[in-house]
């Protein structure tokens, strides 16, 4: 999702602090990710990302050090009532990443990455029960993967999780405050069909699901 899209997908949430919230846990993952593809050793990725777990952890005792990203945690998601260990949960899907080998398994708990981070989003924005979040968020985390790994095998496993976690999760009607997260995920199906970013069709279908929920 390029930004001109993320910014057209925030507008989708219900309220001002929704919206901000929903902003920090992107840019959050954005950093998460950017952190792995600029480290080549293993080791020093599981050091990095250490580095992160424990900053948001601290969120719940301490006031954030100067960094952007951890500001923007605490003072949009922190502040609301979502503890910094909830959020941490999010690195760990990413440390998935410096395995060797990413099996199904291996995927599965990449996906438990985005489930994070739509649930999360959700409650902040006081989503309905019923909206597939978890699974979409999923789906949405691997998609994403999908066409970034190397290895076809893996790339074509995730794709096919993804496939299936976004087709389940958009058979159902949703909520007016989760359509923010309801449209990411339609953009992520469109990613995988080759859909290019910000073309009409992407951004009537996110429309469409903003208006109807569908």
């Amino acid at each position: 999702m390029e930004n001109a899209e993320r910014r057209i997908v925030l507008t989708y949430a219900p309220t001002r602090p929704a919206r901000d919230a929903l902003a920090a846990l992107l840019a959050l993952d954005d950093r998460l990710g950017e952190t792995l593809r600029t480290t080549s050793e293993p080791m020093l990725g599981q050091i990095r990302l250490q580095w992160w777990h424990d900053a948001l952890c601290r969120l719940d005792a301490a006031p954030p050090p100067a960094e952007p990203v951890l500001e923007g945690i605490a003072r949009h998601v922190v502040s609301e009532g979502v503890t910094g260990a909830m959020v941490a949960e999010i690195v760990d899907g990413w440390q998935v990443l410096l395995q060797e080998q990413l099996d199904e398994v291996a995927l599965r708990s990449f996906a438990g990455r985005g489930g994070r981070l739509f649930a999360l989003a959700a409650r902040l924005a006081d989503a309905a029960p019923g909206d597939p979040v978890a699974l979409a968020g999923e789906g949405w985390a691997l998609a994403d993967v999908a066409l970034r790994l190397s290895d076809p095998g893996e790339a074509a496993a995730a794709r096919r999780m993804a496939e299936a976690g976004l087709s389940e999760a958009l058979a159902v009607r949703w909520s007016r405050n989760a359509r923010a997260l309801g449209a990411m995920a339609h953009l992520a199906r469109l990613d995988l069909a080759g859909e290019a970013p910000g073309s009409p069709k992407r951004t009537g279908r996110a429309l469409w699901h903003r208006v109807t929920g569908r």
